[in-house]
């Protein structure tokens, strides 16, 4: 029997790590159609660009030489439907996209994003812009459509489906926001993240000394390291991007 969006959301709901929320994500959008997603989230936005990319939340199930080309090699900032994310919040289908390129209305630099999707058959969907509680945050999610599906196709899946798959992204979004995210070489250790939230707490080096029960001198250097970790020069930078990535006030190690 076909699971019911109901219970895949509750399943999101309850999902412990990232990994297990995106997969069944994934999977659930992929029940409709859209079989390769993009998730990039920022607390850094200004009003002409997402922010630094080493504080970006990105998740991707598509290929590697895509991911590399979009978002790791930058792509990402002249694609026309992640300039629309930019400025609104809402849905939009990426006809409006194939209206500009016919009425030449793409820079050459969108243009070249253009023709890197179509050689990745990313050439059909949707993108979602989630509404901000900050001018400095901002996430969104594309949904490309399964390669053979036009995008009369994918309009045709949004009509029937569309209110399921908003309120599936919302949940997996607003999930994703509470579960500590993996970063890449810069895991804390447990005593590197105790001691930053001790900081984090208002807490002295004394006081973190004698909480810890260790000495002043070992509590620096688990800062000092932690600041390594996080590539940050400040103990409040560090404690700062630990919170953003939920790595602080973790029931278990990540």
């Amino acid at each position: 029997m076909k699971t019911r969006p109901r219970d895949q959301l509750i399943d999101m709901t309850n999902a412990t790590s990232v990994e297990d929320l995106w997969a069944q994500f994934c999977a659930n959008l992929n029940g409709f159609g859209f079989d390769r997603l993009i998730y990039g989230f920022t607390r850094s936005m200004t009003q002409n660009s997402f922010g630094d990319p080493n504080d970006f939340v990105v998740l991707s199930n598509h290929s590697q030489d895509y991911t590399q080309g979009f978002v790791e090699d930058g792509l990402y900032r002249d694609a026309p439907m992640v300039r629309w994310s930019l400025a609104n919040e809402g849905w939009a289908s990426w006809r409006s996209m194939a209206s500009r390129v016919e009425l030449g209305d793409l820079s050459e630099r969108e243009l070249k994003v253009v023709s890197f999707n179509l050689s990745h058959k990313v050439v059909a969907g949707y993108t979602i812009s989630f509404k901000s509680m900050s001018p400095r945050t901002k996430g969104a999610l594309s949904l490309t459509a399964r390669p053979g599906l036009s995008q009369d196709d994918a309009d045709a899946i949004w009509n029937d489906h569309g209110q399921d798959i908003l309120l599936m992204a919302n949940v997996a979004h607003l999930k994703l926001l509470t579960l500590p995210i993996p970063l890449q070489n810069q895991n804390l250790t447990p005593r590197q993240r105790e001691a930053l939230e001790w900081v984090g707490d208002g807490k002295t080096m004394q006081d973190i000394a004698q909480i810890m029960g260790l000495t002043q001198a070992t509590i620096e250097k688990h800062l000092r390291l932690a600041r390594e970790t996080l590539n940050v020069e400040t103990t409040a930078q560090a404690v700062a991007k630990a919170a953003f990535h939920n790595q602080m006030y973790v029931l278990t190690d990540v």
